[in-house]
């Protein structure tokens, strides 16, 4: 569980007073039970040990061990809007759910991509950004309570291009470039995406990204003036254009000059904040948070890429053991093999290669700028995801099947995509040092 940082997890005396009346101390197992399954299952060792890596470097590995499986893994329980009633559980892309210190007590969020009543995606528009909470990650999860800063407005809509009226002199709460547009090709534009809540010294903050179908596509921050439900405003860096500088990227019909660096996360520890971009970037907050100090060039993590790279996304760091952790979604993509059999790997597009899965794979360093490890395959199918601690210790990442291509895009399969999971992980310890999905 982390605050502005990565904070050892609650005092049992504490959890046990502040937690007794919502009954979360009982709600997961003790933190030792998670943290080292193999001493659960009865090994000699204190943790588990790390797979061989398929080789070459670059193939991915799609053992059933690394997929989240019933025994493993939950959907949130997350109260239902209007919109998720007939389909029985939120639809949502990028889940991200975290657990906090407030108070003395641990507080659990949760946030994602969402779409409209009516579309099949996320695009060309959506309503904003709902954040839902909890004292348990088993629940009651309830949508923030919104109604005292937006009174008949939706519940738990903490940010939407909707709230431009809400702008004043010296507080913008949506930008110019975030607000809906019309074109010919697409009708009504304009959608938010992989949005994440973080707590740094004392302060709430969300960050997320404009997506493909708006005036400019880049990531951004928000910054409350109360408490996880808002209000919210603009970061003073973003009144103009998302974080960095533009550059030719995205579909075809981005206009040139819009786009800029996606899937924006934080990571914050002590008095120091860092923005985490898409691929290998990142950027130093400046200390009062309203913009990222600036440089000519984005400094970039020190990676083991893959030869050849491809695109990566949802670039994510995580502390844990003294280690950092950096994340991110990589589709995995199967072609013919030269004997005939089926190669899954984490190749660029090209002919013969079909998309699998979005999966998360995950590097480690000694420090947040590395030089990072070779990567390896932490979880199939959960990529764009976070890792957090739980109120008791525990290891866990959210996932979501990805419905857009691949495994879970099956017509089979898609009445159980994009959906708010997640997972446990389990640690390998100081000397193997890699975080997995939860294997048998």
């Amino acid at each position: 569980m982390i605050d502005n940082t990565n904070r050892p997890p609650i005092g049992r005396r504490t959890l046990l007073a502040g937690a007794g009346a919502l009954g979360v101390a009982a709600a997961l197992p003790t933190a030792s039970a998670q943290a080292n399954p193999a001493t659960r299952r009865g090994h000699a060792a204190a943790c588990p040990e790390n797979w061989p890596d398929p080789e070459p470097y670059g193939l991915a590995d799609t053992r059933p061990d690394l997929w989240p499986r019933d025994d493993n893994s939950f959907v949130l329980p997350l109260e239902l809007r209007p919109r998720d009633k007939e389909r029985g559980v939120v639809w949502m892309r990028d889940t991200y759910v975290n657990c906090f210190v407030v108070g003395g007590r641990p507080l659990y969020v949760a946030t994602g991509t969402s779409r409209v009543p009516g579309l099949g995606a996320a695009a060309p528009w959506n309503d904003g950004i709902f954040v839902w909470v909890s004292r348990s990650l088993r629940g009651p999860w309830r949508l923030a309570d919104t109604t005292g800063i937006r009174p008949g407005a939706e519940r738990g809509k903490v940010w939407s291009p909707e709230f431009a009226g809400e702008n004043r002199p010296g507080r913008t709460v949506v930008a110019p470039w975030q607000q809906y547009w019309h074109d010919d090709a697409f009708g009504k534009r304009g959608n938010v995406w992989a949005p994440e809540v973080h707590h740094v010294r004392g302060r709430w903050y969300i960050v997320a990204c404009m997506g493909d179908h708006s005036r400019k596509v880049g990531s951004f921050l928000l910054v409350s003036e109360g408490g996880v439900a808002g209000p919210y405003r603009l970061a003073e860096g973003n009144l103009d254009k998302p974080f960095g500088e533009s550059f030719i990227g995205g579909p075809s019909f981005i206009a040139p000059g819009a786009y800029h660096h996606i899937d924006g996360s934080i990571y914050a520890e002590g008095h120091d904040a860092w923005l985490v971009l898409h691929n290998d970037l990142y950027a130093k907050f400046r200390a009062d948070m309203e913009d990222i100090v600036p440089t000519t060039d984005l400094p970039k993590f020190q990676q083991s890429p893959y030869s050849p790279e491809p695109y990566l996304e949802g670039a994510y760091v995580f502390k844990h053991g003294g280690k950092y952790y950096l994340l991110h979604a990589a589709w995995n993509r199967s072609s013919v093999a030269p004997d005939g059999s089926t190669r899954y790997a984490y190749d660029p597009p090209g002919t013969g290669r079909t998309q699998y899965q979005y999966d998360a794979v995950v590097a480690v360093a000694d420090r947040f700028e590395g030089p990072y490890s070779r990567r390896w395959t932490a979880g199939v199918g959960a990529g764009h995801n976070n890792f957090f601690t739980d109120h008791a210790g525990g290891l866990w990442a959210t996932f979501f099947r990805n419905p857009n291509a691949g495994y879970w895009s099956d017509p089979s399969r898609i009445a159980n995509a994009a959906v708010p999971g997640v997972v446990r992980l389990e640690w390998t310890g100081p000397e193997g040092e890699r975080l997995y999905v939860r294997r048998r």
